[in-house]
């Protein structure tokens, strides 16, 4: 079995940067944090550290792959994440600040992915909880391809953590992840 690992890094780290607000105080649960977007602006995550979480050691990695907004000149993280085995993407954000191509670019690179390079038995392994992602995995079901979703569990879609999607929260792994 090979896995196919796709980071939506936006999603992972807002929502990263909310659960840390409600852990130090900013806000009294995460449902107030994601009414009052409230967020701990000086939270992020060792790709180093997701990898080794969501990959174990045994196992054959087809693809790691990282997705996000363009990120400012000086912003070290992409630079760790490619030396971490991932690939990188980058989009431009559009006039009004927003994300845009992300969740596109990752449905479009696992459908390739599964029609170009995966085997019966391989494993979809992605970092998000966006239920914009739901016809692709259940695209790749039908094929026979299992997935993974690892997310926060406040910001998981709950088609997300059913069967025959595998769910792993990312909550109790929140100590670990911090940079």
């Amino acid at each position: 079995m090979t896995l196919y690992v796709y980071v939506d890094n936006s999603n992972l780290w807002i929502e990263g940067m909310r659960f840390s607000a409600v852990r130090k105080g900013m806000a009294p649960s995460l449902i107030d944090a994601m009414k009052r977007d409230i967020t701990d602006q000086s939270w992020t995550y060792d790709f180093g550290k997701l990898y080794q979480a969501i990959c174990p050691d045994d196992e054959k990695i087809g693809r790691s792959s990282l997705f996000g907004s363009r990120p400012p000149a000086n912003d070290s993280l992409w630079d760790l994440a490619r030396n971490q085995g991932f690939e990188v993407t980058t989009f431009d954000r559009n006039s009004a600040n927003k994300e845009k191509q992300v969740d596109t670019a990752i449905s479009t690179q696992i459908m390739e992915d599964s029609y170009e390079h995966m085997k019966p038995g391989d494993k979809l392994v992605l970092i998000s909880g966006d239920r914009d992602y739901l016809p692709t995995i259940q695209s790749l079901h039908r094929r026979g391809f299992s997935t993974v979703i690892a997310f926060w569990e406040h910001a998981t879609g709950k088609e997300l953590k059913e069967e025959p999607i595998i769910y792993q929260p990312l909550d109790d792994l929140f100590e670990y992840l911090s940079r």
